[in-house]
């Protein structure tokens, strides 16, 4: 007698995106920097690279944005990152608030 044999299916299987996932489970906050006519450019540019490590160049591009344009979103963290990097600016007499991405 003659085998049968009975075909493989294989369930359709999509590979997860595992930041695609978190993303939509923990929604950002940005955390933004006002401009104020107290701290220097200096003061500022200086006050990013401590806060955040970022080289020179980034921060005085950010600090240049809050000084032009009155405001600059600095990043995009989770809701204890971002409380923490405004708590950080704050401390240093920045005007910085988080918002809801």
């Amino acid at each position: 007698m003659a085998e049968t044999v009975t075909p493989e299916v294989l369930p359709d299987v999509k590979p997860v995106d595992k930041t695609e996932e978190r993303s939509r489970i923990e929604p950002g906050y940005l955390v933004v920097c006002w401009n104020d006519p107290v701290n220097s450019i200096e003061f500022v540019i200086y006050v990013f690279q401590r806060v955040f490590g970022w080289s020179k160049a980034k921060a005085t591009r950010h600090t240049l944005q809050v000084h032009e344009q009155g405001k600059s979103v600095l990043t995009r963290a989770s809701l204890e990152q971002a409380e923490h990097y405004v708590h950080q600016l704050q401390k240093f007499s920045l005007h910085a608030t988080m918002e809801r991405d």
